[in-house]
């Protein structure tokens, strides 16, 4: 059995959780920036994870707080369907990835971070992006800081209004 390593997100199961869904707080607020929100759908919109798994790592979510996926309505899980495709155009175009993992996590056995509110993770993969530095270093090494992924990303996404894609 292989092990995958990730001390880097000891940062986030250590950290205090803060009251609240960040699915349902982050697009009520009016700074998409500050809440690393690249995109607003109809049904669901695209944020960035804040202790991300790899560099762009994006998180899709409906705006409806439901902890079961099978409670979304079919043009839910339609519109979070294509708001994936759109994003996998954007970071293919922005940060060149050589594949992706999108998956999600249902309720706390999973591995869910936030049971409560459904939502699907689309991280971009290159050749050797997991080294030596999580497993010996504990370290893992982001070679953009968020507010910088976020500048690169955030045209991009508004591209995709204008084209409805």
């Amino acid at each position: 059995m292989k092990t995958l390593w990730a001390p880097w997100r000891i940062e986030y199961v250590k950290a205090p959780k803060d009251e609240g869904c960040i699915f349902c707080d982050k697009p009520d607020r009016d700074d998409d920036r500050k809440m690393l929100i690249l995109h607003r759908g109809d049904l669901a919109f695209i944020m960035m994870n804040l202790y991300p798994y790899n560099n762009a790592h994006l998180m899709i979510a409906p705006y409806e707080h439901v902890a079961d996926p099978s409670q979304l309505s079919i043009e839910t899980k339609t519109e979070i369907t294509s708001l994936t495709d759109s994003a996998m155009k954007v970071l293919k175009k922005a940060v060149n990835p050589d594949g992706f993992n999108f998956g999600a996590n249902f309720g706390k056995t999973a591995g869910s971070g936030i049971e409560e509110h459904v939502h699907y993770h689309l991280v971009p993969r290159w050749a050797g992006d997991t080294n030596f530095m999580p497993v010996i270093g504990h370290t893992k090494v982001q070679v953009q800081g968020l507010k910088e992924t976020w500048s690169l990303l955030y045209p991009l996404f508004e591209g995709l209004k204008k084209s409805n894609i």
